[in-house]
Order: structure tokens, then C-alpha cells, then sequence
């Protein structure tokens, strides 16, 4: 007896996402995402390029509607609304690929003191946070533009 074949062909992934996908598991980043995932209790399913997606995260902390962790990228809606916003699943792609370039966990603090350099500046977790800048400012819902400092502000 055999198991069932999808109807659909299996994606094949570029050199790239396999070698990301690779790396964000030997580092232990998307191992990390997995145990949140089920300890969230999330829709956890096979993703496009190599992600794997997981719906439903309820847990209070991060605020974000969706983040990254490796491989996976849980969002606060179910995986397939995920699915079909292609700008944000792109732009948390770019994210997978900041984990393996830092070689995985190391991303977390970085993430995190760029998160308040950009707060301090734009008042901003992803204004002028490099991590986001480079994933894409506007498909990962963070405004463009800094905030300008009113001369009653730069006097407090």
C-alpha cells in the first residue's frame, strides 16, 4: 500500500532557499520556531520556498501580526490568509534569510537592538531598523517615512 500523491507537484526550491532552509535548521533558529509554533498551538503547515507557516499564534509577545523565527513564520491570522499576502510572506522571507546570514539565534539580539535604535530615532520599532529596511519597510507594514522631531520635542 501506497501513500496518497497529492494532486499538486511538489515546489521545487532554488540552490538558495535550500541552502537557507539548511542552514536555518543546522543553526537551531527554525527548531526554535517549530517548538513556539506547537507550544502556541498554531495551524502548523508546509509553507512556499522552503517556509513552513504557522496560523493561528495567540501568545501576547511579539505585537507584530506576523514574525520569524529560521524557517518559520508565524502569523496572529490562519497560515492560508498568510498564504495569499504575497508582499508580507515575502517580506518575512527576507527575515528567514537575516536568520541564516547571522548564523540563526545571533539574529534575535541583533533584531533587537536595531528595533530600538529605531524607536530612539523615528519613534519606530522598524522605521530605521536595518533588519526591516532591508526586508521592505512598507510590505511588512511599518511606515516609510521617519517621524520628524517638533521643536517643542528636541527642547524636552
Amino acid at each position: 500500500m501506497t501513500a496518497p500523491r497529492s494532486q499538486e507537484a511538489p515546489e521545487r526550491l532554488t540552490p538558495a532557499q535550500r541552502l537557507r532552509r539548511a542552514a536555518n535548521l543546522v543553526n537551531g533558529s527554525t527548531v526554535l520556531g517549530v517548538a513556539v509554533a506547537m507550544a502556541a498551538r498554531t495551524d502548523v503547515r508546509s509553507g512556499p520556498r522552503g517556509l513552513v507557516l504557522a496560523g493561528g499564534y495567540s501568545w501576547r509577545l511579539p505585537v507584530a501580526g506576523a514574525f520569524t523565527l529560521g524557517n518559520v513564520v508565524l502569523c496572529r491570522c490562519p497560515a492560508d490568509k498568510l498564504a495569499a499576502q504575497p508582499a508580507l510572506l515575502s517580506h518575512e522571507e527576507k527575515h528567514c534569510s537575516q536568520y541564516a546570514w547571522c548564523l540563526g539565534l545571533p539574529f534575535l539580539p541583533l533584531y533587537l537592538l536595531s528595533a530600538g535604535w529605531s524607536m530612539l530615532r523615528t519613534g519606530n520599532p522598524g522605521t530605521a531598523n536595518i533588519f526591516e529596511r532591508h526586508a521592505g519597510l512598507a510590505a511588512g507594514g511599518y511606515p516609510v517615512r521617519p517621524r520628524r522631531r517638533g521643536p517643542s520635542e528636541a527642547e524636552a
